[in-house]
């Protein structure tokens, strides 16, 4: 069995295609959604393929080797993480005006 490691998240729930980013496992987030929809991420020992599962303290995500134990500190809030969960909502926030101002025709 393989060590783990314990990754440290200042916001509960988190998804796991942003955890898998904020953990280094992938190189992107768009990386993390496309192994997660093929099947190749475990969330307790569960093959998960939805790319936005909630995970919470105590969860252990199993992807290519690596394995990780998900810990709660809300004092924990390193720039990469802060980063990737700020972009990420700041393009969820584009693609919904965008899509509110598409014209019909």
């Amino acid at each position: 069995m393989s060590e783990h490691s314990i990754i440290d998240i200042c916001v509960e729930p988190i998804e796991l295609c942003k955890l898998l980013k904020i953990a280094n496992m992938v190189s992107g987030v768009g990386e993390a959604k496309t192994m997660i929809s093929e099947g190749n991420v475990l969330v307790n020992n569960d093959v998960v393929v939805q790319k936005r599962k909630k995970i919470r303290n105590g969860d252990i995500v199993e992807y290519n080797g690596k394995i990780i134990q998900v810990a709660y500190n809300p004092s924990k809030k390193s720039a990469e993480f802060i980063n990737t969960v700020v972009l990420a909502s700041k393009k969820e926030q584009r693609k919904k005006r965008a899509k509110s101002k598409a014209r019909v025709i």
